[in-house]
């Protein structure tokens, strides 16, 4: 008797406590917008065969990245599931001369623009405090400046990959909130846009980029 007690308490504490959580998880559900900024690093992928830990370090892209995201929050039972998006600029360069252009650390390289749509999944640490992870993809611009000490060839470089990431979200009150993150993007294929609009064709690429974001925002 007594174990049957005990299930139907730990039953009923259960039924009790689903709706309460769900309830909580209002703080992380709706519409919202937000406000970017961090720190930005580019470099070769694991495929760039370099030994010379001094050019490795050169070859480097980092600065500051700032923009704006948006997305769309629903509670799934104490999870929180959504879509997101984001438009990133970022003042991440190198600025060398060199009289070869091929790869990352060769040419003046200015990395632009950095789209990424993509989904993110959470869950409650505290009734104000969500984890949660996210994943999808991503399209960059860089800005690539090459010589052979007569001609300068100035391009952009399109790059496709795919991202992930992780962080932390914390509301301030039923609409504002703001968050840490951390994320990791490769770049895998890629087009030059030369001046005049001409484009060559997709090709293979191999691109890191480490990105930590701290935003603050707000939720409709």
């Amino acid at each position: 008797m007594r174990n049957r007690l005990a299930l139907i308490t730990a039953g009923t504490f259960a039924v009790l406590a689903t709706p309460a959580l769900a309830q909580d998880n209002t703080a992380f559900t709706g519409p919202r917008v937000e406000a970017l900024v961090g720190y930005d690093i580019s470099r070769p992928g694991s495929t760039v065969d370099n030994d010379n830990i001094e050019d490795s370090t050169r070859e480097n892209v980092d600065g500051v990245n700032y923009g704006v995201g948006i997305g769309y929050d629903i509670a799934l039972g104490g999870l929180v599931a959504g879509i997101e998006g984001q438009f990133i600029e970022s003042s991440a360069k190198t600025d060398y001369d060199t009289t070869n252009f091929n790869g990352f650390g060769v040419g003046n390289v200015e990395a632009g623009r950095d789209l990424y749509i993509g989904a993110r999944l959470g869950a409650l640490v505290t009734p104000s405090t969500l984890a949660y992870v996210k994943g999808g993809y991503t399209n960059a611009r860089y800005n690539l400046l090459a010589t052979d000490n007569e001609t300068d060839v100035d391009a952009d470089v399109d790059v496709d990959g795919w991202r992930v990431g992780a962080g932390v979200e914390q509301a301030i009150n039923e609409n504002f909130f703001v968050k840490g993150e951390y994320a990791y993007s490769n770049y895998g294929s890629g087009e030059v846009r030369l001046p005049g609009g001409s484009e060559s064709d997709s090709f293979d690429v191999d691109v890191d980029r480490h990105q930590i974001m701290l935003g603050v925002g707000y939720r409709f």
